[in-house]
């Protein structure tokens, strides 16, 4: 598998897990959601918010636009509205990625710290930082999910690779 084919599978990869994580929040009341938890980003609505607002920094930067980003407010108050939009700005990644050339992965961007100090990164690090973030956070949620009473939630990408063959065997029969 070549770079590129890699890092789809991450975004979609992630999409998924954000999606068996959702599942799991779904049994918690509406303010379990919202209140503060013990985060980084207070509440698990902000830390959700922060992937959204984090991803679009990111794919901004890729694409060569200087961004900003504001990690003290929430972006998106409504929640559905919140994971809607955040699954699809990962999928949005995912189609802008495939329309790029194999070898943008080892190519490199320039952009703006948020501190405003020019730099440069190498694309594929940028990705791989990116698709960590997630796992991060997602991890940081769960644990407070299943404080709270929610199903621990099996987000690991194996489990993801178990899903897609499960899948693929439903369909051949």
């Amino acid at each position: 598998m070549d770079w590129k084919s890699h890092f789809e599978t991450q975004i979609d990869y992630q999409i998924w897990a954000n999606q068996i994580l959702f599942e799991s929040l779904s049994g918690l009341e509406a303010d379990a959601l919202t209140r503060p938890e013990g985060l980084f980003f207070p509440s698990v609505h902000h830390t959700v918010d922060h992937l959204h607002v984090v991803l679009d920094l990111w794919a901004a930067r890729l694409a060569g636009h200087d961004a900003t980003a504001d990690f003290h407010t929430i972006r998106i108050h409504d929640w559905s509205r919140l994971k809607q939009a955040l699954q699809q700005s990962l999928r949005d990644l995912g189609h802008w990625l495939d329309a790029r050339e194999e070898a943008f992965i080892d190519g490199e961007i320039s952009y703006h710290r948020l501190g405003g100090a020019a730099t440069r990164s190498n694309v594929g690090d940028v990705l791989v930082h990116l698709m960590g973030h997630f796992v991060h956070h997602r991890g940081q949620i769960s644990a407070v999910a299943t404080r709270l009473g929610a199903p621990a939630p099996e987000m690991d990408f194996l489990y993801y690779i178990r899903d897609l063959e499960a899948a693929e065997a439903r369909m051949r029969g």
